[in-house]
């Protein structure tokens, strides 16, 4: 069973820092086998982030400052109107990074057209991603760590946000593509609250899914497979 945490959904914003360190408690639990799986609904102030291959070309042109952080992928920003769910699951043997990814991606693109905006993926890019009249935008970006086969970090869906941040850096190491919201994607105020339950349940049903997935039994090697 996934234990659910909202955080700042309604009130003052998670801050960064104190979001990391439950991200990290809760980790622990699923890695210590406490709990199954756990989940991280939260809005955060206005912060910079980076992973682990942020370049410093990168970085804010303004000298904003930026925390690093032990996630793969490079710089963006979280604040008030984006909508962050961490995801933290136990992975089946064996580990499929890629595999997460796209499940998460799919949660997105799940979530995305329940208030009305389809998402794609975009080939060679992670995300969620809307057709816009100028090129392909994204809407929502994937930053993820396994560690002890134990998954951490996850998501971040522009709901309402305001995107001027965003000109600081070059998100996600990628200049040539812009970034949007589902506010300016539908043409009509889509707020972190309208987003909520529906990527709750998504990616509630994916980490029931890892549940399962592990504890199936292993398949016996076919007669002969090995000779």
């Amino acid at each position: 069973m996934t234990t659910t945490r909202r955080v700042g959904l309604t009130g003052p914003p998670l801050d960064y820092r104190e979001g990391l360190r439950l991200q990290r408690q809760l980790h622990a639990d699923v890695a210590a086998g406490r709990l199954d799986s756990a989940l991280v609904l939260c809005q955060h102030p206005s912060v910079y982030t980076a992973g682990t291959r942020t370049q410093p070309s990168d970085l804010p042109r303004d000298g904003s400052p930026v925390v690093p952080v032990d996630r793969g992928g490079r710089i963006t920003w979280h604040g008030p109107g984006q909508l962050v769910a961490y995801p933290i699951g136990r992975l089946p043997e064996p580990l499929d990074v890629v595999a997460h990814v796209r499940a998460l991606e799919a949660c997105l693109i799940d979530a995305c057209s329940g208030v009305g905006v389809p998402a794609v993926r975009v080939a060679g890019r992670s995300g969620a991603w809307v057709r816009g009249p100028f090129g392909d935008e994204k809407v929502a970006a994937v930053g993820v760590r396994v560690a002890e086969g134990v998954t951490m970090h996850g998501v971040a869906v522009n709901c309402d946000a305001d995107l001027s941040p965003y000109a600081q850096i070059v998100p996600c190491g990628i200049t040539d593509a812009g970034v949007t919201s589902l506010t300016r994607a539908s043409g009509r105020r889509v707020a972190v609250t309208d987003v909520a339950d529906a990527l709750e349940a998504t990616l509630t049903a994916y980490l029931t899914s890892l549940e399962t997935a592990r504890r199936l039994p292993a398949r016996p090697d076919p007669v002969g497979a090995h000779r």
